[in-house]
């Protein structure tokens, strides 16, 4: 059974730093490529990170450039480090996997994406 784990949110102040974590199982993830996504409350999910199958490409909202990095340490494990933390930083983040293909300006939309995990709460206090 293919489940994504998110981990490592918590409560931290403005200016601190989290890594987020998503461990894959039930398969090899080596030919997926991996995003992460987040919903503060009353919002709608916003795409936040995505990674290339291979490692080599990474993609970013605007919002979150410079600040949080995103990932690979295997075929199975993405990490977003998360620095210079705001307070509209905080909800629920999630990761989330799909199948490689040759398109790649769909790696910022949630639609796509064929797995999620069940998200991780982080919480900026100003």
């Amino acid at each position: 059974q293919v489940q994504l784990v998110e981990s490592g949110g918590g409560l931290v102040q403005a200016g601190g730093s989290l890594r987020i974590s998503c461990a894959a199982s039930g398969r090899s993830f080596s030919n997926d490529d991996m995003g992460w996504f987040r919903q503060a409350p009353g919002k709608e999910r916003e795409f936040v990170a995505a990674i290339r199958w291979s490692g080599t490409r990474t993609w970013y909202v605007d919002s979150v450039k410079e600040r949080f990095t995103i990932s690979r340490y295997n075929a199975n494990t993405v990490y977003l480090q998360m620095n210079s933390l705001k307070p509209e930083d905080t909800a629920v983040y999630y990761c989330a996997a799909k199948q490689s293909g040759v398109n790649m300006s769909t790696m910022t939309r949630g639609e796509v994406y064929n797995y999620w995990g069940q998200g991780t709460q982080v919480t900026v206090s100003s």
